[in-house]
C-alpha cells in the first residue's frame, strides 16, 4: 500500500478489476491535514472525558454505542428501538436506571458490537465474521426475501437502484470465485502490525470490505464495525465515544455518491479519506456536544444532591438534562407525567422554592422556567462576553468568550435559541444550560 502516486489507468470499469487494486494511492498533503485536525479534536473530547467520573464516562459511551447500533442499522433500512437498544448496552455496561425489555435480536445486534470493541485487539477471521453476519439476519431472511447467512455469498452482486425495469447500476462487487482470496488478502491486512494510523487503517478497512462485498447483505454495518475497530486500537481503548454512523445516517446520499466514484476509480482513494476523515470530525464535534451535556447534567445533580425530591421531579429534570427540546411550563409537565394541573403546578413551585428552577420572565402571563445549573448566587452572564446565537434551518450556535481568553462554539436547541432571540429566554438561564462545565 503507498501514497502519493499518480495512477493513469483506465480499461477497467470497476477498482476491483485491476490486479493490484488493493494498492491503494492518496494525496498526503490533503490527508494529513484532516488527520491532524481530526488528532487534535480527539484530544479535546478526551479532555473533556477526564473530567467525568466513571459512571458518566459509561453514559457518555452508553450513548454512543447506542446511535452507533441504532443507526447503523438504520442505514440499511432496518428500524430498531431506541429505547431497547440503550437498555441492552446500559445492562452490559453495568449501567443501573435502564428497565426497558429488549428482544432476543437487539440482544445479539449489541453483543456483536461488544465483542469487536472489547475484543478490539483479537485476530479477525473468516469465523467471526460470518458469525457476526448470521445474527444480523436470525430468520435467514433481509426484507421477507431469504438469503445466504454465515457464509460468503455463492453469487454474483450488483448494487443497483430505481424501479424495475428502469434500474441504475451502481457498483458490480468480484465474483464469488474471487472471495475467498480477496477476503484473505483483506483478513492478512487488517490482522497485520503497519506503522499506518489506525485512523486511516479505519478508512481503508472500511471501503476495501464493502468494496469485496463478501455477503449478500449485512456488508455495510459490518464495514462500520471493522472501522470501529480500528478506531479502538487508535485509542488503545475498548471505551468508544465517538463513531461515524450517526453522521453517515445523516447524509446517505453523500456517503453512497463518494463511495460509488472511489469504487469506480483505479486506486486513488484520496476523496474517501478526505470523506471518511471529514465525517469523523463531525462525530467527534457531536461526541463533544454528548460530553458536554453528561457533564453538565453531572454538576448539576452534584449541586443539588442534597435536595429531597419526587419522582416525577427527577424523571422530567433528567428528561430536561438530556437534552429534551421542550419548554418547561406546567402545561407540559402535566402533559408529561400524565399528572393533573394543580399537580403540576406544586411539583414546579416546590422547585422554584429549592432555587432548582428559574423563571424565565417575571410576571410573564403563562410562565416558563429554566433549569438553574448553578446552586451558587453567581452572574455567570459577566464571565462571557462577545455573546452571539446563530440560528439555521438545522441547526442553531451560541457563540462567545469565556473569561475574555477561551472562544467558544456551542451546539443549542433551535428551540432555545428561537426563545432567545424573541426575548423569551434570558442570557443567563442560556449560558447556564450550556456552559456551566466550564465554571466547575
Amino acid at each position: 500500500m503507498s501514497h502519493d502516486v499518480i495512477i493513469e489507468r483506465n480499461t477497467a470499469m470497476y477498482i476491483h478489476e485491476y490486479d493490484d487494486w488493493t494498492n491503494f494511492v492518496w494525496d498526503s498533503n490533503q490527508v494529513n491535514l484532516l488527520l491532524d485536525k481530526v488528532s487534535r479534536e480527539q484530544g479535546r473530547l478526551y479532555g473533556r472525558l477526564s473530567v467525568l467520573g466513571f459512571d458518566d464516562q459509561l453514559q457518555a459511551m452508553a450513548e454512543n454505542l447506542t446511535r452507533d447500533v441504532v443507526f447503523s442499522s438504520e442505514i440499511e433500512g432496518v428500524r430498531l428501538n431506541i429505547d431497547e437498544v440503550r437498555s441492552s448496552i446500559a445492562r452490559r455496561l453495568g449501567i443501573e436506571g435502564y428497565f426497558s425489555a429488549s428482544s432476543r435480536y437487539i440482544d445479539a445486534v449489541v453483543e456483536v458490537m461488544f465483542d469487536a470493541i472489547k475484543n478490539y485487539d483479537k485476530l479477525l477471521t473468516k469465523e467471526r465474521l460470518c458469525g457476526w453476519q448470521s445474527v444480523f439476519f436470525p430468520m435467514g431472511l433481509s426484507n421477507g426475501i431469504s438469503i445466504e447467512i454465515g457464509q460468503y455469498r455463492t453469487h454474483e452482486e450488483h448494487i443497483v437502484s430505481g424501479y424495475l425495469g428502469r434500474e441504475r447500476v451502481h457498483y458490480i462487487a468480484p465474483s464469488p470465485d474471487r472471495l475467498e482470496f480477496e477476503m484473505n488478502r483483506f483478513l492478512d491486512w487488517f490482522n497485520s502490525n503497519q506503522s499506518l494510523s489506525p485512523i486511516i487503517r479505519s478508512a481503508i478497512a472500511h471501503f476495501w470490505f464493502v468494496s469485496i462485498h463478501p455477503f449478500e447483505d449485512g456488508n455495510g454495518r459490518l464495514a462500520r464495525i471493522l472501522g470501529d475497530i480500528f478506531l479502538a486500537r487508535a485509542d488503545n481503548s475498548s471505551f468508544r465515544f465517538y463513531n461515524i454512523t450517526a453522521e453517515i445516517n445523516r447524509d446517505k446520499k453523500h456517503y453512497y455518491e463518494v463511495l460509488e466514484r472511489v469504487q469506480r476509480g483505479s486506486g486513488d482513494i484520496t476523496e474517501w479519506l478526505v470523506w471518511y476523515l471529514t465525517t469523523l470530525y463531525a462525530a467527534i464535534l457531536e461526541a463533544e456536544v454528548s460530553v458536554k451535556r453528561i457533564l453538565n447534567k453531572s454538576i448539576f445533580w452534584m449541586n443539588y444532591s442534597a435536595q429531597s425530591l419526587n419522582q416525577r421531579q427527577i424523571s422530567t429534570l433528567n428528561l430536561f438534562l438530556d437534552g429534551y427540546e421542550g419548554k418547561i411550563t406546567s402545561k407540559m409537565w402535566a402533559s408529561l407525567n400524565k399528572c393533573s394541573k394543580d399537580t403540576a403546578i406544586r411539583d414546579i413551585q416546590d422547585l422554584v422554592n429549592k432555587n432548582i428552577l428559574l423563571v424565565d420572565i417575571l410576571g410573564a402571563k403563562r410562565p416558563s422556567y429554566s433549569i438553574n445549573y448553578n446552586s451558587k448566587e453567581v452572574d455567570i452572564t459577566k464571565l462571557f462576553t462577545e455573546v452571539h446565537v446563530e440560528r439555521g434551518e438545522e441547526e442553531s450556535f451560541l457563540t462567545a468568550k469565556y473569561r475574555e481568553t477561551i472562544v467558544l462554539r456551542e451546539r443549542i436547541l433551535q428551540l432555545d435559541a428561537e426563545r432567545y432571540l424573541k426575548g423569551d429566554l434570558p442570557l443567563n438561564h442560556l449560558l447556564s444550560k450550556y456552559c456551566s462545565y466550564l465554571i466547575h
